[in-house]
């Protein structure tokens, strides 16, 4: 754990208040968007704040509790099968299903997450990936939601969202932008909490958090369940807005868990800051790189390894250790200025 000095946190005051009234007026922009921005800036906006949901899920998951998946694409599709399946199969409300695809995701969760769990280090890892191919091809067999070529979203379940293609536009922001910012919010007040301070002593030392009573597998099996909800919610929104869905596209382990990876690890892992910074750093690239065909792909993994070389706790975890930053403090800052002698 990195300890800072009353007098470092004293000199970075200053900036965190700049970077948080910059985040405070960036989530108001956010928050009033559909009435400044086009319909092609929304949609662009949507498939950002998707990605920083996913990202803080995967660095809770892999940055706090040590648990690194390559197989969260497993819960992006399951959330998505399973919207569309209570959606035109269960007559459940378009709105209504995508919170309840969150929570039968999380229930599925449980014996995938028992069978991964009997895994250890670099298993586990594998064991998330062959759990979400499994998923893939079990989609695949199930002819009522399309088999292998997928399904469409019925135009009327569409409709049914608002009256007007701009309501729908509208109804379909607001969605993404309650999705990311309750992924920031979450994380945020759960390390806050008691079960944060057992996350932090994790990431810390696993041995020295059991050492002083942390019971860590139970937590560890908590927030995998935590993060396959938000991912399985994320994952029904994603498919809500695409209105399609196939087995490929849903079990996607480049767009749903490789990116992901990218944008952690380069803004920084273990941090709530990172995942926020490795996103802006991530479409900055796809917008300036998108057009150059594999290319881009070299681009990114250079760019990341880059970035582990120079310092493996990405950006912003460099930021905050060589300058004390903090835009969403979890802990608390250590006075250890000696006191005045008194003469």
């Amino acid at each position: 754990m990195t300890t800072l000095t009353a007098s470092s946190a004293r000199n970075a005051k200053p900036i965190n208040f700049v970077l948080r009234l910059a985040l405070g007026l960036a989530v108001l922009a956010l928050a009033v968007a559909p009435m400044w921005a086009g319909r092609a800036e929304l949609r662009l906006m949507m498939e950002v704040l998707s990605y920083l949901a996913l990202a803080q899920m995967w660095n809770l998951l892999a940055g706090y509790s040590g648990l690194i998946s390559v197989g969260q694409q497993a819960y992006v599709g399951l959330g998505g099968y399973l919207f569309f399946a209570l959606a035109m199969f269960a007559g459940v409300p378009v709105l209504a299903a995508l919170p309840l695809a969150a929570v039968v995701t999380a229930l599925i969760a449980l014996p995938s997450g028992w069978v991964a769990f009997r895994l250890q280090g670099a298993y586990f890892a594998i064991g998330t990936w062959v759990i979400a191919e499994v998923f893939r091809l079990t989609a695949a067999q199930v002819g009522a939601l399309g088999g292998g070529s997928g399904i469409s979203l019925p135009v009327a379940l569409a409709q049914s969202i608002a009256e007007s293609r701009d309501g729908r536009e509208t109804v379909m922001y607001y969605l993404a932008f309650v999705i990311g910012i309750a992924s920031v919010a979450m994380v945020w007040g759960l390390l806050r909490s008691k079960w944060g301070l057992a996350l932090t002593a994790i990431r810390d030392s696993e041995p020295a958090a059991e050492a002083v009573g942390v019971a860590t597998r139970r937590v560890k099996f908590l927030i995998y369940i935590v993060t396959a909800m938000f991912t399985g919610l994320t994952g029904a929104f994603i498919f809500l807005q695409k209105l399609r869905i196939t087995p490929d596209a849903a079990f996607s382990v480049n767009d749903w868990t490789a990116f992901v990876i990218f944008i952690v690890v380069i803004g920084g892992l273990g941090t709530i800051e990172g995942p926020i910074v490795g996103v802006i750093v991530f479409f900055a690239l796809r917008e300036i790189a998108a057009d150059w065909g594999t290319w881009y792909l070299i681009m990114m993994g250079a760019i990341a390894i880059a970035v582990m070389l120079v310092d493996k706790r990405g950006i912003w975890g460099a930021l905050r250790t060589r300058y004390g930053l903090s835009i969403l403090p979890v802990g608390f800052v250590l006075d250890i200025t000696p006191p005045a002698r008194k003469d």
